[in-house]
């Protein structure tokens, strides 16, 4: 496989043994991966990555000097087309929601096993966003133990669907299915701004405030 095909890795932790067994286990097992370097705080990545132009960059939440919620945010407003996956220990509802929020194109628990970490990394490229399942069942959990009520009183009144246009329901169920903003603008051929401008419209009409509730809408349209 040629160099250009690969896809350009970039690792942003702070623990030295962990990155560099992550880097040793995929350079030997991704034949498509090429680790283009390892940061040990969000500013040192937002630098190396303006160097290396990482396609992808597994990003640590808890680090010193920058952590990886304010980076992603630099990095979407900067390298905007570089996807970031969280790679954390953490699984507590502010840090995913934080994360998500700020551009992450998915978020992942450490125990995850070497050889699904590659598959999200490769999924990226059809812009599908990854989430631990241990994470989406936990906010899952929360909306049906009512933690969440908006979305659970909005699900029960489906005429919140119809106050969609076309192309809003349209967006509505890309979001459910896990495309990003990025996905969802070349997939209907729109320009990305276009998108967040209807996911804002969406949110607003909605009464939500992430993905995972128009993932949990989705499901009750689904079911019911």
């Amino acid at each position: 496989m040629n160099i250009e095909q690969k896809i350009k890795v970039l690792l942003v932790d702070d623990q030295a043994l962990f990155a560099m067994s992550l880097k040793t286990f995929l350079e030997n097992y991704a034949e498509d991966i090429e680790i283009v370097g390892i940061a040990t705080n969000g500013r040192e990545a937002l630098s190396l990555a303006q160097e290396t132009r990482p396609d992808v960059v597994l990003m640590d939440i808890y680090m010193p000097v920058m952590n990886g919620v304010e980076a992603t945010k630099e990095f979407k407003t900067r390298m905007p087309q570089t996807k970031i996956i969280v790679l954390s220990t953490y699984d507590e509802d502010e840090y995913v929601q934080d994360a998500l929020a700020n551009g992450a194109s998915g978020y992942l628990l450490k125990d995850i096993s070497p050889t699904e970490l590659i598959a999200a990394i490769r999924a990226l490229r059809g812009g599908v966003m990854q989430i631990s399942p241990q994470i989406v069942a936990k906010l899952f959990q929360r909306v049906y133990q009512g933690a969440m009520p908006k979305a659970a009183e909005i699900g029960k009144k489906f005429e919140w669907f119809e106050t969609l246009t076309p192309r809003e329901k349209e967006i509505f169920g890309l979001i459910a299915v896990g495309l990003d903003n990025d996905s969802i603008a070349r997939k209907l051929s729109i320009a990305e701004q276009t998108v967040r401008n209807h996911v804002s419209i969406i949110y607003s009409k909605l009464g939500v405030h992430d993905r995972f509730e128009i993932i949990q809408l989705a499901n009750q349209l689904k079911y019911h």
